[in-house]
This record gives structure tokens, sequence and C-alpha cells, in this order.
């Protein structure tokens, strides 16, 4: 930590300690109580998942590409639901049993499902109140993702790629201590990201910005912060509260007091439910996600490019056993991305590259991490130790 500039404060930040033994005793402890996690995976309703009778030459699979009257740019794959005299059910159904006849548009009905699925989605996902604003909200979060985007992942000297891991690695920890929301972490490196572009810090300062991306990210995502004086503790007092509060004006008025961000998180939580994934592959998937964070390279894709790599990779890894319903759903959530399919693929080398050696580097924070009951061991999964094997699946 010497080399970075960065305080000495490994004691107080080694997740291999219990949560008590490394909780920091911060004179006004505002997150004593662990908030629950309301992120989990939909459950499957299980009547909904009923297999449907059909032929062969019934599975649609050829792809299909349309422009939606919103302006974004997707590619769906043929898909449909049940339908009736009245027009379509409620009930969602992936496979349709006639094919393409008694359908008078192809071109309406696949935006038509895919509405309905995403507004199901952000439903189960608490992430509405209103079913009536889901779609409106969908299309919000396509739109604002290019806000704010990196045209370059180069960093300003004297910061590197290492250094910027090593600080990332220790806020993921400090993240972690507190009891943070997953969501909070995103932000924070996201405010990072575009501080170290934005703003003129010199590497002594380094971890004080990473602190005050975290301590603004907190405020905007979560209801009880610890005080001012708990956070400079955390950095081992090496900062003032003065210098925090003045890096913090800093960080606001270099970055226009703008702060809105749609992490990738909430674009893999919708995935995933659109595709019906399992709780294993979702929490695979957070896994890799949580791993681009480290990766400089990965700043400048949107976040659901980062979203639907991560998915496809934890598919990939874990080869659970394919259902038609399955497949169909999967085809249906990976219609939603923008780019290219070359995209895609250099993202999942990425990750998959990380992810093999994420067990022997020193920032292991995300490994360690992961490995717990909880998150259902997934970054000690024996198929993320073979290196050669992920990177055949991206190539």
């Amino acid at each position: 930590m010497a080399r970075t500039g960065f305080c000495d404060s490994k004691p107080l930040l080694d997740l291999h300690k219990k949560a008590d033994e490394r909780r920091a005793p911060l004179r006004a402890w505002a997150n004593a109580c662990v908030p629950i996690d309301h992120w989990q995976p939909a459950e499957v309703d299980e009547s909904r998942m009923a297999p449907v009778k059909m032929e062969t030459e019934c599975r649609w699979e050829r792809r299909l590409s349309t422009q939606t009257n919103e302006d974004i740019i997707m590619g769906f794959h043929e898909d449909s639901r049940t339908c009736s005299d009245d027009g379509c059910m409620d009930k969602p159904v992936l496979l349709h049993p006639l094919g393409l006849q008694g359908l008078h548009s192809l071109q309406a009905l696949v935006p038509s499902l895919l509405r309905r699925e995403v507004e199901l989605a952000l439903e189960k996902l608490d992430l509405i109140w209103d079913r009536t604003y889901a779609w409106d909200m969908f299309l919000d979060m396509m739109r604002t993702q290019t806000q704010n985007s990196m045209p370059s992942a180069d960093l300003p000297r004297p910061f590197t790629d290492v250094t910027r891991a090593v600080l990332v690695d220790w806020l993921i920890q400090v993240h972690e201590m507190l009891h943070f929301q997953a969501e909070t972490l995103y932000l924070a490196i996201h405010l990072l990201n575009r501080s170290l572009r934005q703003i003129k810090v010199n590497t002594a300062n380094l971890q004080l910005l990473g602190m005050v991306c975290l301590f603004l990210a907190a405020k905007k995502e979560e209801c009880l912060l610890p005080e001012v004086s708990g956070l400079c503790y955390l950095m081992d007092n090496t900062y003032t509260k003065h210098q925090l509060l003045r890096m913090e004006r800093k960080v606001l008025c270099g970055l226009k007091f703008d702060l809105s961000y749609c992490p990738p998180l909430h674009f893999l939580f919708l995935l995933g439910s659109v595709a019906r994934c399992s709780a294993t592959v979702v929490w695979m998937a957070r896994y890799l996600l949580e791993l681009s964070l480290l990766e400089s390279q990965c700043v400048v894709f949107l976040p659901v490019q980062l979203a639907g790599a991560a998915l496809c990779l934890s598919r990939q890894v874990l080869q659970e056993p394919p259902t038609p319903e399955g497949e169909a759903a999967w085809c249906l959530a990976s219609s939603i991305h923008v780019g290219s399919e070359t995209a895609l693929l250099r993202i999942m080398h990425i990750l998959a590259s990380a992810a093999a050696k994420a067990h022997t580097r020193e920032t292991c924070a995300t490994f360690i991490k992961f490995s717990c009951p909880e998150t259902m061991h997934v970054s000690r999964h024996p198929g993320l130790n073979d290196a050669p094997a992920l990177l055949g699946i991206c190539t």
C-alpha cells in the first residue's frame, strides 16, 4: 500500500476476519444494522413455466432487426406469446405453439412482448411502484446510460491502471465494511472515473478522492450515513475533516453537481429476470460484473453492455442444463443490447481473464467477498480457474 501513497489500513479492512472483528469503531456509527439486500433474483412462477407442446419447426431462432419508435436500436429474436381473438393475454408465454400462423404483424408483436416482459421484471424487482410507467422508465435507462460515458480508458498522469485498481479494491473493502447497498459502490467508482479525468488531483490525495466519491454516492443512495470523522478514521486520520469537505466541494464543482448514473447492476437484474436465470447464474454474473470495476478497460463500455456480457459469460461458465422455455427467455433478454457483437466478446474476454487471475492478485477483495456462503461461493467455482477454457469461450 505504501507504494501507492495510501495509508496502511489493512488491519482495519481484512476481509478474512469476521464481520464484527473487522468493523471500524466509528464515533457515530449509523449503519450498525445491515440493510436487507432486495436485489435478489426474481422467483420463477412455476405456472408460467409450464412446458408447451410444439413441433420442432415452431422454434423461432431467425434474428430480426428492428427500430422502435423511441429511436433505440435493438436486435430482436422472433418469440411470441399466447394470443386470442381479443388480443394477447396477460400471462406471458415465450413459445408460440402455432408458429407464424395468425400473427398479423411480427414487427409489432416482438417489441410488445419485450415490453410486457420488462414491465413484469421491473415489478418483480420492486423498481417501480406503478406498472404504467415501467416501459418509460426502461427507455429512460437506455437513454441516460450514454451520458457521461468515457471516450477513452487512458488515465491522466501520473496515475496508472495498477494505482487505480488498488484504490478501487480498497473502496470495495470500505464499502463492504460500511454495509452500503451495491448500487452505492457502482456509483462511487463511476464518480471516481469521471473525477480522475475532470479534476486535477495529485497522488497524495488519491485516497481522499476515492473516499469522497464513496461519500457522495452514499448521500445519493443510502438512508443512513457515518460521520465525516468516521471516514477520516478509516483513512487512519491521514486527512482532516476540513480536507475531506473541501475535496467534496471540489468534486461537486468539477462534476457540475451531476451525480446521475444508471448502474450496470440494474441492467443485470433486469436481464436476469427476463431470461429466467437461476440464482447461481445471477450471483456469478454479479461477481464478474464487480470484477469489471477493477479493469480500467471496461470504463468505455455502456452499463447494458457490461451487464449483458457478465450474464452471458456466467451462463457459459456454469453450463446449466437448457430448457426450451429458458432458451426462449434468453433469446428475448439478449435482444436488449446496444453495440456490436465484437464489443460483447471483448468484454467477455476481459472478464474471463480477470476471473481466472482474481485469486492470485493482491487486489482480491471482490474474490473474497463472493467466496462466502451468502454468495454461493461463486468466486471459487472450478470453471473460473481454467483460463484457457474461459478465453476459448470468448473467442
